[in-house]
């Protein structure tokens, strides 16, 4: 039997993808979470054999909660669920230790698959992910400003263009708010932007967000 967490902010989404994976006699959906908060802890009080992570939540988000669940345990896999992915969020999520990247748009059938292949110990991605990586990975300078930046300013990035005040920021990360603030204009300086409103545009015509979301 795989036992599987799920994570996502949204009742509806985990609703939806618990009713897809209890049809499989061999998955059992043991918790759910609905930050990166209750997925650490959750992890850490039942050693689930995958994890099914949205990227976008709130808290410390799902890129921070996939490097804490890998340092807890290595026999706990993380599959990464994102609205985008022309983005560096492929790319940062598989350095952050997932085994498996999906977009929200994925068919149940490969739901199920990517479960099946990373609860085996491979990694999962779809064609057309592992192309943009691939991509990245030749061009690490392309025309994606946002592929110069580490994962913990990109995690600083994504909270800044959901308007989130650098102190709310820190206490999530559990960094001040003068560390924020260094990352901040840091990240600033390599994207070539001076406010988080032209952070946010720049994000947006990236496709680093979804305009949808905001």
């Amino acid at each position: 039997m795989i036992k599987i967490i799920l994570a996502d902010d949204h009742d509806l989404v985990r609703t939806g993808i618990r009713r897809i994976l209890e049809d499989e006699s061999e998955f059992s959906v043991i918790a759910e979470a609905k930050n990166g908060e209750e997925a650490v802890q959750l992890c850490r009080k039942n050693a689930p054999d995958v994890v099914l992570m949205d990227v976008n939540m709130p808290g410390i988000g799902g890129l921070e909660a996939t490097k804490r669940i890998v340092r807890m345990s290595e026999n706990t896999r993380v599959v990464c669920v994102s609205m985008v992915k022309e983005s560096p969020i492929p790319m940062q999520v598989m350095n952050a230790g997932a085994f498996g990247f999906l977009t929200k748009d994925a068919e149940p059938e490969e739901v199920i698959r990517a479960i099946y292949k990373v609860a085996a110990g491979q990694k999962y991605l779809d064609n057309e992910i592992a192309h943009s990586i691939a991509i990245d990975k030749l061009s690490p300078s392309s025309e994606n400003p946002f592929n110069e930046l580490s994962s913990r300013e990109l995690s600083i990035a994504l909270r800044l263009t959901k308007g989130q005040r650098v102190p709310d920021i820190a206490n999530e990360l559990s960094i001040n708010a003068k560390t924020v603030n260094t990352y901040r204009y840091r990240m600033f300086d390599k994207l070539g932007v001076t406010t988080d409103v032209e952070l946010t545009h720049l994000a947006l015509r990236h496709k680093l967000i979804d305009s949808n979301l905001l």
